[in-house]
Protein backbone atom coordinates (compact mmCIF):
# COMPACT_ATOMS: atom_id res chain seq x y z
CA UNK A 1 0.00 0.00 0.00
CA UNK A 2 1.14 3.51 -0.01
CA UNK A 3 1.77 6.04 2.39
CA UNK A 4 -2.16 6.87 2.65
CA UNK A 5 -5.02 5.75 4.56
CA UNK A 6 -5.78 1.97 2.76
CA UNK A 7 -8.74 1.21 1.48
CA UNK A 8 -9.83 -1.63 1.41
CA UNK A 9 -13.32 -3.61 0.18
CA UNK A 10 -14.18 -6.93 1.39
CA UNK A 11 -14.51 -9.67 -2.36
CA UNK A 12 -17.62 -10.06 -1.59
CA UNK A 13 -18.88 -6.54 -2.08
CA UNK A 14 -16.45 -5.90 -4.96
CA UNK A 15 -18.57 -8.78 -6.49
CA UNK A 16 -18.12 -10.71 -9.77
CA UNK A 17 -18.54 -8.59 -12.54
CA UNK A 18 -15.76 -6.29 -11.24
CA UNK A 19 -13.69 -8.72 -10.22
CA UNK A 20 -13.37 -10.41 -13.51
CA UNK A 21 -12.77 -6.94 -14.73
CA UNK A 22 -10.05 -6.65 -12.77
CA UNK A 23 -8.32 -11.04 -13.27
CA UNK A 24 -8.93 -9.84 -16.96
CA UNK A 25 -11.23 -13.17 -17.26
CA UNK A 26 -13.67 -14.46 -20.16
CA UNK A 27 -17.39 -14.67 -20.18
CA UNK A 28 -17.32 -17.63 -19.25
CA UNK A 29 -14.82 -17.89 -16.52
CA UNK A 30 -16.84 -14.44 -15.13
CA UNK A 31 -19.93 -16.48 -15.20
CA UNK A 32 -17.74 -19.53 -13.34
CA UNK A 33 -16.83 -17.04 -10.80
CA UNK A 34 -20.97 -15.48 -10.44
CA UNK A 35 -21.36 -19.08 -9.52
CA UNK A 36 -18.64 -18.92 -7.34
CA UNK A 37 -20.28 -15.79 -5.53
CA UNK A 38 -23.60 -17.52 -5.42
CA UNK A 39 -22.53 -20.47 -3.54
CA UNK A 40 -20.38 -18.39 -0.77
CA UNK A 41 -23.13 -16.95 -0.20
CA UNK A 42 -25.87 -19.28 0.16
CA UNK A 43 -23.54 -20.94 2.54
CA UNK A 44 -22.53 -18.21 4.60
CA UNK A 45 -19.20 -18.06 3.60
CA UNK A 46 -17.76 -14.76 3.54
CA UNK A 47 -15.36 -13.75 0.81
CA UNK A 48 -13.64 -11.01 2.79
CA UNK A 49 -10.14 -11.48 1.38
CA UNK A 50 -8.28 -12.85 -1.44
CA UNK A 51 -7.30 -16.06 0.38
CA UNK A 52 -11.16 -16.68 1.09
CA UNK A 53 -11.73 -16.49 -2.81
CA UNK A 54 -9.00 -19.57 -3.10
CA UNK A 55 -10.15 -21.45 -0.09
CA UNK A 56 -14.09 -21.62 -1.90
CA UNK A 57 -13.07 -22.60 -5.54
CA UNK A 58 -10.11 -24.99 -3.89
CA UNK A 59 -12.99 -26.62 -2.12
CA UNK A 60 -15.89 -26.59 -4.63
CA UNK A 61 -13.17 -28.40 -7.36
CA UNK A 62 -12.39 -31.08 -4.36
CA UNK A 63 -14.24 -34.69 -4.69
CA UNK A 64 -16.36 -33.02 -1.73
CA UNK A 65 -17.40 -29.81 -2.90
CA UNK A 66 -18.34 -31.31 -7.02
CA UNK A 67 -21.34 -32.54 -5.43
CA UNK A 68 -22.44 -29.28 -3.93
CA UNK A 69 -22.91 -27.56 -7.52
CA UNK A 70 -24.81 -30.36 -8.78
CA UNK A 71 -28.11 -28.69 -8.90
CA UNK A 72 -26.95 -25.25 -10.63
CA UNK A 73 -24.04 -26.08 -12.80
CA UNK A 74 -20.19 -27.31 -12.13
CA UNK A 75 -16.96 -25.80 -12.56
CA UNK A 76 -14.48 -26.92 -14.07
CA UNK A 77 -11.15 -28.06 -13.00
CA UNK A 78 -9.78 -26.10 -15.84
CA UNK A 79 -11.54 -22.69 -15.35
CA UNK A 80 -11.12 -22.64 -11.55
CA UNK A 81 -7.11 -23.50 -12.29
CA UNK A 82 -7.29 -20.38 -14.51
CA UNK A 83 -9.61 -18.50 -11.49
CA UNK A 84 -6.81 -19.49 -9.12
CA UNK A 85 -3.47 -18.94 -11.14
CA UNK A 86 -5.49 -15.05 -11.83
CA UNK A 87 -5.86 -14.86 -7.97
CA UNK A 88 -2.37 -15.57 -7.28
CA UNK A 89 -0.96 -13.45 -10.18
CA UNK A 90 -3.54 -10.47 -9.27
CA UNK A 91 -2.01 -11.14 -5.09
CA UNK A 92 1.07 -10.71 -6.11
CA UNK A 93 1.11 -7.61 -7.39
CA UNK A 94 0.35 -6.04 -4.47
CA UNK A 95 -3.82 -6.33 -5.17
CA UNK A 96 -4.35 -8.17 -1.64
CA UNK A 97 -3.95 -5.35 0.15
CA UNK A 98 -6.92 -3.84 -1.32
CA UNK A 99 -9.21 -6.39 -0.41
CA UNK A 100 -10.12 -7.15 3.61
CA UNK A 101 -11.74 -5.38 6.45
CA UNK A 102 -12.27 -2.66 7.87
CA UNK A 103 -13.82 -1.85 4.74
CA UNK A 104 -13.76 1.75 3.97
CA UNK A 105 -17.54 3.48 4.19
CA UNK A 106 -17.64 4.92 1.02
CA UNK A 107 -19.89 8.24 2.96
CA UNK A 108 -16.70 8.88 4.26
CA UNK A 109 -15.94 10.78 0.61
CA UNK A 110 -19.14 13.41 1.96
CA UNK A 111 -17.71 14.21 4.68
CA UNK A 112 -16.82 18.29 5.58
CA UNK A 113 -14.14 20.95 7.10
CA UNK A 114 -14.96 22.35 10.02
CA UNK A 115 -15.86 25.62 8.55
CA UNK A 116 -18.76 23.84 6.41
CA UNK A 117 -16.66 23.58 2.85
CA UNK A 118 -15.71 20.33 0.78
CA UNK A 119 -12.83 18.34 1.24
CA UNK A 120 -10.87 16.88 -1.99
CA UNK A 121 -9.79 13.13 -1.57
CA UNK A 122 -7.26 11.78 -4.02
CA UNK A 123 -7.16 7.90 -3.87
CA UNK A 124 -4.15 6.49 -5.72
CA UNK A 125 -2.71 2.81 -6.14
CA UNK A 126 0.95 2.78 -5.61
CA UNK A 127 1.16 -0.59 -5.21
CA UNK A 128 -0.35 -2.03 -7.71
CA UNK A 129 0.81 1.41 -10.21
CA UNK A 130 1.44 -1.28 -13.03
CA UNK A 131 -2.12 -1.79 -13.34
CA UNK A 132 -4.23 1.23 -13.60
CA UNK A 133 -7.26 -1.20 -15.08
CA UNK A 134 -7.44 -2.13 -10.92
CA UNK A 135 -7.27 1.49 -10.30
CA UNK A 136 -10.24 2.14 -12.04
CA UNK A 137 -12.28 -0.47 -11.23
CA UNK A 138 -11.79 0.24 -7.81
CA UNK A 139 -13.14 3.65 -8.46
CA UNK A 140 -16.58 1.59 -10.13
CA UNK A 141 -16.69 -0.25 -6.63
CA UNK A 142 -17.33 2.89 -4.80
CA UNK A 143 -19.63 4.30 -7.71
CA UNK A 144 -21.96 1.36 -7.33
CA UNK A 145 -21.72 1.65 -3.52
CA UNK A 146 -22.56 5.14 -3.21
CA UNK A 147 -25.48 4.52 -5.66
CA UNK A 148 -26.23 1.79 -3.22
CA UNK A 149 -26.57 3.89 0.34
CA UNK A 150 -26.79 7.35 -0.66
CA UNK A 151 -30.94 8.35 -0.89
CA UNK A 152 -33.00 10.00 -3.78
CA UNK A 153 -32.15 13.54 -4.01
CA UNK A 154 -34.02 14.50 -7.38
CA UNK A 155 -32.20 17.23 -9.79
CA UNK A 156 -30.13 19.15 -7.31
CA UNK A 157 -28.29 22.94 -8.50
CA UNK A 158 -25.15 21.21 -7.90
CA UNK A 159 -24.12 18.08 -6.66
CA UNK A 160 -23.01 16.94 -3.43
CA UNK A 161 -19.89 15.18 -4.54
CA UNK A 162 -18.22 14.92 -8.15
CA UNK A 163 -15.91 11.96 -9.84
CA UNK A 164 -13.02 12.18 -11.73
CA UNK A 165 -11.44 9.23 -13.77
CA UNK A 166 -8.45 9.94 -14.71
CA UNK A 167 -7.46 7.67 -17.84
CA UNK A 168 -10.43 6.44 -18.09
CA UNK A 169 -9.51 4.19 -21.42
CA UNK A 170 -8.38 1.82 -18.63
CA UNK A 171 -11.27 1.49 -17.63
CA UNK A 172 -13.29 0.29 -20.89
CA UNK A 173 -10.38 -1.71 -21.98
CA UNK A 174 -11.19 -5.68 -23.10
CA UNK A 175 -15.01 -4.79 -20.53
CA UNK A 176 -17.13 -7.72 -20.70
CA UNK A 177 -20.97 -6.91 -21.89
CA UNK A 178 -22.02 -7.15 -18.27
CA UNK A 179 -19.62 -4.80 -17.39
CA UNK A 180 -20.60 -2.27 -19.74
CA UNK A 181 -23.70 -2.68 -18.25
CA UNK A 182 -23.02 -1.93 -14.84
CA UNK A 183 -21.19 1.57 -15.82
CA UNK A 184 -24.14 2.62 -17.72
CA UNK A 185 -26.84 2.42 -15.41
CA UNK A 186 -24.81 3.52 -12.79
CA UNK A 187 -23.92 6.66 -15.16
CA UNK A 188 -27.00 7.34 -15.75
CA UNK A 189 -29.34 6.66 -12.23
CA UNK A 190 -26.24 7.80 -9.96
CA UNK A 191 -27.36 11.64 -10.60
CA UNK A 192 -30.72 11.29 -8.87
CA UNK A 193 -28.33 10.47 -6.03
CA UNK A 194 -26.44 13.54 -6.19
CA UNK A 195 -23.51 12.74 -7.51
CA UNK A 196 -21.56 13.96 -10.75
CA UNK A 197 -18.93 11.59 -13.03
CA UNK A 198 -16.20 13.51 -15.22
CA UNK A 199 -14.04 10.86 -17.29
CA UNK A 200 -11.10 12.34 -18.46
CA UNK A 201 -9.21 10.90 -21.52
CA UNK A 202 -7.83 11.74 -24.92
CA UNK A 203 -10.74 11.74 -26.96
CA UNK A 204 -14.64 10.58 -26.59
CA UNK A 205 -13.38 7.41 -28.91
CA UNK A 206 -11.96 5.75 -25.63
CA UNK A 207 -15.62 6.18 -23.99
CA UNK A 208 -18.30 3.27 -25.02
CA UNK A 209 -21.47 5.64 -27.19
CA UNK A 210 -23.84 3.79 -24.37
CA UNK A 211 -21.69 5.47 -21.74
CA UNK A 212 -20.88 8.80 -23.54
CA UNK A 213 -24.31 9.55 -24.22
CA UNK A 214 -25.23 9.87 -20.49
CA UNK A 215 -22.48 12.38 -20.34
CA UNK A 216 -23.63 15.84 -21.01
CA UNK A 217 -20.89 18.26 -19.51
CA UNK A 218 -17.97 18.32 -21.70
CA UNK A 219 -14.44 19.92 -21.47
CA UNK A 220 -12.31 19.39 -24.06
CA UNK A 221 -8.53 20.31 -24.66
CA UNK A 222 -6.25 20.82 -27.48
CA UNK A 223 -6.08 17.65 -29.85
CA UNK A 224 -3.61 16.57 -32.61
CA UNK A 225 -3.44 15.29 -35.72
CA UNK A 226 -0.05 14.33 -36.66
CA UNK A 227 -1.07 10.85 -38.18
CA UNK A 228 -4.00 9.92 -40.33
CA UNK A 229 -5.29 8.19 -37.12
CA UNK A 230 -5.24 11.38 -34.87
CA UNK A 231 -7.07 13.07 -37.98
CA UNK A 232 -10.05 10.30 -38.06
CA UNK A 233 -10.28 10.88 -34.25
CA UNK A 234 -10.42 14.29 -34.21
CA UNK A 235 -13.22 14.13 -36.87
CA UNK A 236 -14.95 11.89 -34.79
CA UNK A 237 -14.77 14.16 -31.67
CA UNK A 238 -16.41 17.27 -33.90
CA UNK A 239 -18.90 15.35 -33.97
CA UNK A 240 -19.81 14.47 -30.80
CA UNK A 241 -20.13 18.35 -30.04
CA UNK A 242 -23.35 20.37 -30.75
CA UNK A 243 -23.22 22.54 -33.77
CA UNK A 244 -21.21 25.55 -33.23
CA UNK A 245 -20.17 28.76 -34.74
CA UNK A 246 -16.81 27.69 -34.36
CA UNK A 247 -14.65 25.30 -36.68
CA UNK A 248 -14.02 23.12 -33.88
CA UNK A 249 -11.63 20.33 -35.99
CA UNK A 250 -9.47 24.07 -36.34
CA UNK A 251 -9.86 25.07 -33.10
CA UNK A 252 -8.98 21.91 -31.13
CA UNK A 253 -5.82 21.20 -32.81
CA UNK A 254 -4.90 25.30 -32.30
CA UNK A 255 -5.79 25.19 -28.09
CA UNK A 256 -2.92 25.80 -26.06
CA UNK A 257 -2.35 25.31 -22.49
CA UNK A 258 -5.24 25.87 -20.36
CA UNK A 259 -7.39 26.41 -22.88
CA UNK A 260 -10.56 24.36 -23.97
CA UNK A 261 -13.95 24.25 -25.35
CA UNK A 262 -17.18 23.51 -23.08
CA UNK A 263 -20.37 22.75 -23.45
CA UNK A 264 -22.74 21.70 -20.81
CA UNK A 265 -26.49 21.36 -19.94
CA UNK A 266 -28.55 24.05 -19.25
CA UNK A 267 -31.39 24.53 -16.74
CA UNK A 268 -34.08 22.42 -19.57
CA UNK A 269 -31.54 19.78 -20.01
CA UNK A 270 -30.53 21.12 -23.51
CA UNK A 271 -26.58 21.13 -24.52
CA UNK A 272 -25.84 25.03 -23.93
CA UNK A 273 -23.49 26.24 -27.64
CA UNK A 274 -19.84 25.46 -27.33
CA UNK A 275 -17.69 28.16 -26.08
CA UNK A 276 -14.08 28.35 -25.99
CA UNK A 277 -12.61 29.61 -22.73
CA UNK A 278 -9.91 29.85 -20.59
CA UNK A 279 -9.43 27.71 -17.27
CA UNK A 280 -7.95 29.12 -14.42
CA UNK A 281 -5.07 26.88 -12.76
CA UNK A 282 -5.72 25.90 -9.23
CA UNK A 283 -3.59 26.96 -6.30
CA UNK A 284 -1.57 24.09 -5.36
CA UNK A 285 2.17 22.39 -5.17
CA UNK A 286 3.18 21.51 -8.84
CA UNK A 287 5.27 18.84 -7.82
CA UNK A 288 5.58 15.62 -4.92
CA UNK A 289 4.26 16.43 -1.69
CA UNK A 290 6.94 16.37 1.02
CA UNK A 291 7.15 12.74 2.84
CA UNK A 292 7.25 14.31 6.03
CA UNK A 293 4.06 16.62 5.17
CA UNK A 294 2.37 13.42 3.78
CA UNK A 295 2.55 11.10 7.14
CA UNK A 296 1.37 14.16 8.98
CA UNK A 297 -1.29 14.84 7.13
CA UNK A 298 -2.40 10.83 6.95
CA UNK A 299 -1.41 10.22 11.03
CA UNK A 300 -3.59 13.70 11.43
CA UNK A 301 -7.13 12.74 9.61
CA UNK A 302 -9.88 11.68 11.55
CA UNK A 303 -9.85 8.61 9.49
CA UNK A 304 -6.40 7.19 10.56
CA UNK A 305 -8.29 5.46 13.45
CA UNK A 306 -11.16 3.82 12.04
CA UNK A 307 -8.76 2.73 8.66
CA UNK A 308 -5.25 2.28 9.28
CA UNK A 309 -5.18 -1.10 10.92
CA UNK A 310 -6.31 -4.08 9.19
CA UNK A 311 -8.90 -6.94 10.58
CA UNK A 312 -8.70 -10.09 9.83
CA UNK A 313 -11.67 -11.94 11.08
CA UNK A 314 -12.93 -15.59 10.63
CA UNK A 315 -14.40 -15.97 7.49
CA UNK A 316 -14.51 -18.38 4.18
CA UNK A 317 -11.21 -19.41 4.63
CA UNK A 318 -10.90 -20.16 8.30
CA UNK A 319 -14.85 -22.07 8.22
CA UNK A 320 -13.30 -24.19 5.15
CA UNK A 321 -10.28 -24.76 7.41
CA UNK A 322 -12.16 -26.33 10.17
CA UNK A 323 -14.19 -28.06 8.36
CA UNK A 324 -11.72 -29.94 6.73
CA UNK A 325 -10.17 -30.62 9.84
CA UNK A 326 -13.26 -31.84 11.51
CA UNK A 327 -13.55 -34.05 8.95
CA UNK A 328 -9.82 -35.54 8.82
CA UNK A 329 -9.84 -36.07 12.78
CA UNK A 330 -13.58 -38.07 12.40
CA UNK A 331 -11.84 -40.25 9.45
CA UNK A 332 -8.87 -40.88 11.76
CA UNK A 333 -11.80 -41.77 14.70
CA UNK A 334 -13.11 -43.62 12.44
CA UNK A 335 -10.26 -45.56 11.45
CA UNK A 336 -8.72 -46.15 14.68
CA UNK A 337 -12.44 -47.58 15.77
CA UNK A 338 -11.83 -49.83 12.79
CA UNK A 339 -8.59 -51.15 13.66
CA UNK A 340 -9.86 -51.70 17.31
CA UNK A 341 -12.19 -53.60 16.41
CA UNK A 342 -10.38 -55.85 14.31
CA UNK A 343 -7.89 -56.00 16.86
CA UNK A 344 -10.58 -57.74 18.83
CA UNK A 345 -11.93 -59.75 16.40
CA UNK A 346 -8.33 -61.31 15.98
CA UNK A 347 -7.99 -61.66 19.55
CA UNK A 348 -10.95 -63.11 20.15
CA UNK A 349 -10.24 -65.88 17.41
CA UNK A 350 -7.40 -67.10 19.32
CA UNK A 351 -8.47 -67.29 22.63
CA UNK A 352 -11.86 -69.02 21.05
CA UNK A 353 -8.91 -71.30 19.28
CA UNK A 354 -7.34 -71.77 22.42
CA UNK A 355 -10.21 -72.87 24.30
CA UNK A 356 -11.56 -75.48 22.01
CA UNK A 357 -7.87 -77.24 21.82
CA UNK A 358 -8.22 -77.33 25.78
CA UNK A 359 -11.46 -78.65 25.92
CA UNK A 360 -10.86 -81.19 23.11
CA UNK A 361 -7.24 -82.39 25.20
CA UNK A 362 -9.69 -82.60 28.79
CA UNK A 363 -12.14 -85.31 26.37
CA UNK A 364 -9.24 -87.36 25.62
CA UNK A 365 -7.81 -87.15 29.56
CA UNK A 366 -11.23 -88.18 29.94
CA UNK A 367 -11.78 -91.49 28.23
CA UNK A 368 -8.19 -92.28 28.77
CA UNK A 369 -8.59 -92.12 32.10
CA UNK A 370 -11.22 -94.21 32.60
CA UNK A 371 -12.01 -98.00 34.09
CA UNK A 372 -13.73 -99.10 30.83
CA UNK A 373 -10.57 -97.99 28.57
CA UNK A 374 -8.22 -99.64 31.14
CA UNK A 375 -9.98 -102.78 31.02
CA UNK A 376 -10.33 -102.83 27.18
CA UNK A 377 -6.71 -102.04 27.33
CA UNK A 378 -5.59 -105.16 29.48
CA UNK A 379 -7.99 -107.48 27.59
CA UNK A 380 -6.71 -106.29 23.88
CA UNK A 381 -2.89 -106.50 25.29
CA UNK A 382 -3.27 -109.98 26.54
CA UNK A 383 -4.77 -111.05 23.89
CA UNK A 384 -2.22 -109.33 21.84
CA UNK A 385 0.76 -110.89 23.81
CA UNK A 386 -0.73 -114.68 23.40
CA UNK A 387 -0.84 -114.67 19.72
CA UNK A 388 2.55 -113.70 19.24
CA UNK A 389 3.92 -115.94 21.82
CA UNK A 390 2.49 -118.82 19.05
CA UNK A 391 3.72 -117.38 16.27
CA UNK A 392 7.10 -117.04 18.13
CA UNK A 393 7.48 -120.56 19.12
CA UNK A 394 5.29 -122.63 17.12
CA UNK A 395 2.42 -123.17 19.24
CA UNK A 396 -0.60 -121.83 17.05
CA UNK A 397 -3.20 -123.93 16.06
CA UNK A 398 -3.50 -125.34 12.51
CA UNK A 399 -6.11 -124.44 10.32
CA UNK A 400 -7.56 -127.65 8.89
Amino acid sequence: MGPGIPLRATVTSFGPVLLSKALELNQTQEQSLGLIFHYADSKGLELVDLKDLRAVVAFLVSDTGKAELKGIGGLSTATAGVILRSVTAFEQQGAGDFFGEPEFDTAELLRQAPDGRGIVSVLELAAVQDRPRLFSTFLMWLLADLFHDLPEVGDLDRPKLVFFFDEAHLLFDGASKAFLESITRTVRLIRSKGVGIFFVTQTPRDVPAEVLAQLGNRVQHALRAFTPDDAKALRSTVKTFPNSRYDLEELLTRLGIGEAVITVLSENGAPTPVAATRLRAPRSLMGPCPAAELDAAVKGSSLYGSYAQAVDRESAYEKLSAGQEAERRSAEAKAADRAAVEEAVRGEGVRGAGKAGKEETSLVEQVVGSGMFRSLARSVGTQLGREISRSLFGTARRRR
